[in-house]
């Protein structure tokens, strides 16, 4: 079968893997559309993503939907055939935070795509791929495979919202417009924020973020002096998502958010040490807290898109068969022209 794999930095190819074969709990599905996240750019363009480096060849990809092709022999709940949205997180259920109700901190577990443990997790960007009965959602035929490839990051959005506590009737800020900024603006609005502003650097993005639910952005490149005057009279939003992954967002987050309010980083900062104004912590006793992955909310996700709560129509910008691999992560990388880009073997 054919797989793209990255091997290092700028080194990612199609290549002819053996097709898996299921043990009695697994499901093999046949990949109808994988998402392009960016932690698979961060692998792309730099071998790793924050603290998580590339040791071994790796199949890239996390964010899938497909077909039932084969079952093990004790599987029960899906049978070949059968559309799945599929939860690439697999949590070991018997570590502390597992026990605890934390299974998205499982200390063992197994990410679809993953370098974050040795011998690496292979993804789900390949004609076949496995994956564990209990992880597969069934998908109506009106939900398309892209779509539903998007309950992973969405079940990211939902996760995020939640470690802010109830946002319902409150005002959110969002700092970055990619798609987990977006489906942070849909998740926030699902939750029941009346206000929901997103910032960025460019105007492409902060277009669908509106058509994602956001009720105003900001360019703070064009805009700065709006984001300035936020600053200097904080007090506007209670919540702010810093969902770009870098320090000046969080300086951003930092200064805009009211005092006694909640920062929610989201976005995965540059591995090593960052700087960033903390004192405004301890003077407007802001919390800030760390959000990783999803666990519940896959599901919640899943049925989310089935109902048509969210739709993630304004974010699927392109889609490419394994052959343009590499025209699918230029265009991906492109902040500009790609949001969310989707794969499929032909």
């Amino acid at each position: 079968m054919k797989a793209c794999v990255i091997r290092g930095a700028r080194d990612l190819a199609v290549e002819e893997r053996a097709a898996p074969e299921p043990s009695a709990s697994e499901v093999v599905i046949r990949l109808g559309a994988g998402g392009i996240c960016g932690s698979d750019l961060h692998y792309f363009a730099e071998g790793g993503v924050g603290d998580f480096k590339l040791r071994e060849p790796m199949i890239l990809g996390h964010e899938a939907a497909g077909v039932v092709a084969r079952i093990g022999p004790s599987v029960r709940s899906v049978k070949v055939g059968d559309r799945v949205a599929v939860n690439p997180n697999q949590p070991c259920g018997a570590c502390p935070q597992c026990l605890a109700g934390r299974r998205n901190l499982c200390r063992n577990v197994r990410f679809f795509g993953s370098a974050a443990r040795f011998p690496h997790v292979n993804g789900v960007f390949a004609e076949l791929f496995l994956a564990p009965e209990e992880n597969c959602h069934a998908i109506p035929d009106g939900l398309s495979f892209r779509a539903a490839a998007c309950a992973e990051p969405l079940a990211v959005a939902m996760h995020a919202v939640a470690q802010a506590g109830s946002v319902h009737g409150r005002a959110v800020f969002i700092v970055g417009s990619g798609p987990i900024g977006v489906l942070v603006a849909a998740a926030a609005r699902l939750a029941g924020a009346t206000r929901v502003c997103v910032s960025d650097l460019i105007d492409e993005p902060l277009a669908i973020a509106r058509a994602m639910g956001a009720t105003e952005t900001i360019n703070a490149r064009n805009e700065a002096a709006r984001i300035v005057a936020l600053a200097e009279n904080p007090g506007d939003f209670d919540v702010v998502c810093e969902a770009s992954g870098s320090p000046a967002g969080l300086a951003t987050a930092l200064g805009i958010v009211a005092p006694g309010g909640t920062i929610v980083q989201i976005g995965i900062l540059p591995s090593g040490q960052t700087a960033a104004p903390l004192n405004r912590i301890i003077s407007r006793e802001i919390r800030l807290v760390g959000t990783f992955r999803f666990d519940r909310e896959y599901a919640q996700a899943v049925a989310a898109l089935a109902s048509g709560a969210v739709d993630v129509s304004p974010l699927l910008t392109h889609e490419f068969t394994f052959d343009a691999l590499q025209r699918a992560f230029s265009v991906a990388a492109d902040r500009r022209t790609g949001m969310k880009v989707s794969l499929r073997p032909a």
